[in-house]
């Protein structure tokens, strides 16, 4: 099994900034991949973005592209999410989840942490 804790969410106005972790712990070698989605109320959860363990390659969902970067420390088993920027249609739960492979689709993560909620006023 593969814990994962997030942190870091918050209030925030538009055009501020704000840095995600999410540490894993447990089996956390036995993860490549990890992606960041969000839920906002009423609305299904959505990719943000993904890295990959070894070559630590990236995808981004268009919404945050430019804005959002993920990184990845892996002597810390942390992952990173800096938004920038961060607009009013940001406010959502967001989610830290890893798995064996990397994808945009939650399905493919097994593991999920609780979420961080993040609001950002206009």
């Amino acid at each position: 099994q593969v814990q994962l804790v997030e942190s870091g969410g918050g209030l925030v106005q538009a055009g501020d900034s704000l840095r995600l972790s999410c540490v894993a712990s447990g089996r956390a070698f036995s993860v490549r991949a990890v992606a960041w989605f969000r839920q906002a109320p009423g609305k299904e959860r959505d990719f943000i973005v993904n890295i990959n363990g070894p070559g630590g390659s990236t995808r981004y969902a268009d919404s945050v592209k430019g804005r959002f970067t993920i990184s990845r420390d892996n002597s810390k088993n942390t992952v990173y999410l800096q938004m920038d920027n961060l607009k009013p249609e940001d406010t959502a739960v967001y989610y830290c989840a890893a798995g064996p492979a990397q994808s945009t689709i939650a399905g493919a993560y097994p593991f999920w942490g609780q979420g961080t909620p993040v609001t950002v006023s206009s």
